[in-house]
């Protein structure tokens, strides 16, 4: 088992270090992809190693590294290039907050006993960040001759801001242990209903749109959920 999510970690890693490349290159469809799939693998290398009955350590920590390039640095540098053509001090301060709120976030679930997470994170997961990043792209993408409407870099900066506070804060999001929670018997139905919506939106090509608004919904209404299920039990 830690096999195997070791190296669905290294796959999050790829996907990360790929996305970097795209963004260099100004393949800014393909880097918020690799971001989205960094996403995807790092769900399922967490699930994997839940279910290992001895917990590694050498997993764990790769795990936050790998989450450090992948949902902290690439994003950051997709976005910047994306976004601001030209050097912006506001840009690179904004990002850089990201970026330190994004590995204070990883070091401080590191130190968290496990036993305070069994449905939820503290702080804003940094999968969940990073790809509400990439897909915020993925709506604007552009080609090389086109103009982003005027409003994008100012809500671009608000996003990053927003996101940087809550990843550092004691909000409280749900796991996948916690999603699993609260669609119970259902959970298999609710993934296969989204794969369908999500294949529907990219065949529309508003994947963007979809996967923005997921991750938003579970931003915005996440720590209710908690707060329901610690009522609840």
């Amino acid at each position: 088992m830690n096999y195997l999510a070791n190296f669905l970690t290294g796959l999050s890693l790829a996907g990360g270090f790929v996305a970097i490349i795209f963004s260099l290159e100004s393949h800014f469809t393909y880097a918020s992809w690799a971001i989205i799939l960094s996403v995807i693998f790092d769900g399922l290398d967490g699930q994997i190693a839940r279910r290992n009955p001895v917990p590694s350590e050498f997993g764990k920590q790769l795990d936050s590294l790998v989450d450090v390039v992948s949902f902290g640095i690439a994003p950051s540098i997709l976005g910047y290039i994306f976004v601001y053509r030209h050097f912006s001090y506001l840009a690179i301060s904004a990002l850089f907050i990201y970026l330190v709120c994004s590995v204070t976030r990883l070091a401080k679930y590191n130190i968290t006993p496990k036993e305070e997470l069994t449905s939820y994170f503290y702080g804003l997961p940094t999968t969940a960040s990073g790809g509400l990043v990439a897909s915020f792209i993925l709506i604007f993408r552009r080609r090389e001759t086109e103009v982003l409407p005027q409003f994008v870099p100012a809500a671009f900066l608000l996003i990053v801001l927003l996101l940087a506070f809550l990843m550092v804060s004691r909000v409280r999001y749900l796991n996948l242990d916690g999603l699993k929670q609260v669609f119970g018997r259902n959970t298999i139905f609710v993934v296969l209903f989204f794969i369908a919506v999500l294949i529907t939106a990219a065949f529309l090509k508003k994947a963007g749109v979809v996967f923005f608004a997921l991750f938003l919904i579970y931003l915005i209404f996440s720590p209710f959920v908690v707060k329901r299920l610690n009522r609840s039990s």
